[in-house]
């Protein structure tokens, strides 16, 4: 794919929370434009790593990350929003204390348009704006989850990284949510996806990329990969692929 169909491209990404001590190994990755990729893989394999390390929330020792052809290897997070990306953790990702309108304006604090970008957000996300003087701390969880994603989108990005979005959730909770980041592929962004749920995750996403051990294992189209039985093997650390 060329560097102007990618809305992120990772190129031989090497990366971890000690120098020296890599937990991504040369890991390639790009994200289609207006797509959902979907990182799957067993538990310790990287994928939290690397979407922190897009972030800027992990050191990089060597490798690139690119936004639309624009190399943001090692942005500093305050930074991401300006260079039209958005993070969503997995944890922590709201203020509690603060009532939903607080909370959406904190994240409007920079924005010229605030009042407007406000009114729009809440026309997308009807919940919210029907409890918008609540405290954040009251919602249920998926829609203190509606509520980060909405924070995320304030400032219009074209790229949006979620860590494990349904983790903790009901499963019919977890399903809304992972619509609800399917959906946002038709408004323009392009949403790269660490999940656990990984039939779920499958189900909503386009293409899907397997790390284990920190490195690639398999990629494709995510409806080809649901139905491949190498995918429960990988997932389960059972081994890796090309392994007798």
């Amino acid at each position: 794919m060329s560097e102007t169909g990618a809305a992120l491209r990772v190129e031989k990404l090497v990366a971890g929370y000690v120098r020296d001590l890599p937990i991504l190994r040369d890991v390639d990755l790009t994200l289609r434009r207006n797509a959902l990729t979907a990182i799957i893989g067993p538990n310790g394999a990287g994928k939290s790593t690397l979407i922190k390390a897009i972030a800027g929330l992990v050191p990089v020792s060597s490798g690139t990350v690119k936004l639309g052809g624009r190399e943001i290897t090692g942005i500093r997070a305050d930074e991401m929003g300006a260079l039209g990306m958005a993070y969503v953790p997995q944890t922590d990702n709201i203020f509690r204390t603060l009532t939903i309108r607080q909370n959406l304006l904190l994240a409007l604090r920079k924005a010229q348009d605030a009042v407007t970008r406000l009114g729009e957000l809440f026309a997308l996300f009807a919940p919210l704006a029907a409890k918008q003087d609540e405290k954040a701390g009251a919602l249920s969880g998926g829609q203190r989850q509606m509520l980060a994603v909405a924070m995320a989108l304030a400032r219009r990005p074209q790229v949006m990284l979620m860590d494990e979005p349904s983790a903790g959730l009901s499963p019919k909770a977890a399903q809304e949510v992972l619509e609800l980041a399917r959906g946002l592929t038709t408004q323009g962004v392009s949403i790269l996806l660490v999940e656990q749920n990984v039939r779920a995750a499958l189900a909503v996403a386009d293409h899907c990329y397997i790390l284990a051990e920190g490195r690639n294992q398999v990629d494709g189209p995510a409806a080809a990969i649901l139905n491949d039985p190498v995918v429960g093997e990988i997932y389960l650390g059972a081994r890796r692929a090309g392994s007798p």
